[in-house]
């Protein structure tokens, strides 16, 4: 039987370039701030004696983060990049996601914009509608923070993954053959 312990390192080693780089990414762009989503990446690579998977996971939202959301007045999201499809105004997400996403975000920060007239800060739930109602309409940037290094460790892939095969084919024959 065929051994694909070389096989289930190089996708194990790829895995882990995409979770790595991907949380690199995440706090590049968030100045070292760590959170749900960060702690949320895993990857996991599968061989058995017919497949091979490839497994990642994370919150929800960072699909929207990675690949942007289109407002719902401006009708594009705040980058080029569109491959996600996602938009503001459809129906079909969670309703209140968003709202609740960005009250959280906001409480957990102790952020609060001021009001300029009275000089006075404003409640975490006003400055929540306010972010809130700016992305909805604007958009959210495409990131592209777990994209990326898919792309860049999926391009080298192919390549180590046939020499790996080919190692565990080999030992397979060196196990297999008799030696007289």
């Amino acid at each position: 039987m065929l051994s694909r312990e070389e096989t289930n390192k190089v996708l194990t080693k790829f895995t882990k370039y995409v979770v790595s780089q991907s949380r690199a990414n995440l706090t590049r762009k968030n100045k070292n701030v760590k959170g749900k989503l960060y702690d949320s990446i895993k990857g996991e690579s599968t061989t058995s004696k017919n497949s091979i998977g490839l497994y990642f996971e994370m919150e929800d939202y960072g699909a929207y983060q990675d690949s942007g959301v289109k407002g719902k007045s401006s009708g594009n999201s705040l980058s080029t990049f569109k491959q996600g499809g996602f938009r503001f105004g459809t129906g079909t997400g969670k309703k209140g996601g968003l709202t609740e996403g960005i009250n959280q975000w906001v409480k957990d920060r102790r952020f609060q914009f001021k009001d300029n007239e009275s000089g006075r800060f404003l409640s975490y739930e006003q400055t929540a509608f306010i972010i809130t109602r700016s992305i909805y309409q604007k958009g959210i940037e495409a990131t592209r923070f777990f994209s990326k290094p898919f792309e860049v460790g999926f391009e080298r892939l192919p390549e180590e993954l046939v020499e790996a095969y080919a190692l565990d084919v080999e030992k397979l024959l060196k196990e297999t053959t008799f030696k007289k």
